[in-house]
């Protein structure tokens, strides 16, 4: 698979043999992600799918950051051109469901923001680790739009319900450490280990029993499938509120860094 050709607003490479790293690089913008980028990360779990070479994912983000979420220039396009949002509300729907297919376990080694369309990829990794500098924030009611990208699938069984909707409703952040005591994250590391660590845990993945390892995580992606009409519900609300009036307002109060006035 040459990924470089076939994913090229992603950066990937092989930091050890059988490993595949996926890192998320916007420089500048903290790793946000494009309309080209959006695309890329949907499809680019079916070709890992079929990679003989690829028996354990690692996904980062470049230069201190993970990823501050759906680029603001992506989410107007979104918000004002119908086709567009056709086309992004089904990227949408097969990222999540693209990385619940992917057979090969995915690592996800998260610090600084960790928001929105980077988050998906972060908290539905098979084994999520968090630096306590990580700042996780779903984000999507700031922005005027219902929490659709992942959250109603995966952090009511991660944490509950009574904390899932304290963090959507109120767009409540989480650093690293708050976010393994509820159960967000699989583990909270030092930042100076998050990679080493990453890395281990995805070699040891790539060094076991490969049927085992894979036909174990797709039984328990069995319990996010059975979540998967409440997620199709979400999606469907968060692109009907991308045609309202709100998402404008989140933009503009994000861009002039104030609090969003919502009528």
């Amino acid at each position: 698979m040459d990924y470089a050709r076939e994913f090229p607003s992603l950066e990937l490479d092989r930091p050890a043999e059988r490993i595949l790293r996926l890192t998320l690089r916007a420089p500048g913008r903290l790793n946000a992600v494009s309309e080209a980028a959006h695309g890329d990360l949907a499809r680019v779990w079916l070709a890992i799918a079929q990679d003989e070479e690829t028996r354990a994912v690692v996904v980062r983000g470049a230069d201190g950051a993970f990823s501050s979420g759906g680029d603001l220039d992506m989410v107007l396009a979104i918000a004002n051109d119908a086709e567009t949002r056709r086309r992004i509300f089904h990227e949408a729907r097969d990222l999540v469901y693209n990385m619940l297919a992917c057979p090969q376990p995915i690592v996800s080694a998260m610090t600084g923001p960790a928001v929105g369309a980077g988050l998906v990829v972060g908290l539905l990794a098979d084994v999520s680790i968090a630096s306590p500098n990580a700042r996780i924030l779903d984000g999507h009611t700031k922005l005027g739009v219902a929490a659709g990208d992942h959250a109603a699938i995966v952090w009511p069984l991660l944490v509950g319900m009574a904390k899932a909707k304290y963090h959507l409703l109120l767009n409540e952040p989480l650093n690293g450490e708050e976010a393994e005591r509820l159960g967000l994250v699989s583990l909270c590391v030092p930042e100076e280990e998050l990679e080493a660590k990453a890395l281990e845990i995805a070699e040891r993945l790539a060094s076991g029993a490969q049927a085992a390892i894979r036909h174990t995580k797709l039984a328990l992606n069995d319990w996010l499938r059975m979540a998967g009409p409440i997620f199709d519900t979400s999606l469907a609300l968060e692109f009907m509120d991308m045609a309202g009036p709100d998402v404008h307002e989140g933009v503009a109060a994000i861009r002039e860094k104030r609090p969003p006035r919502f009528a």
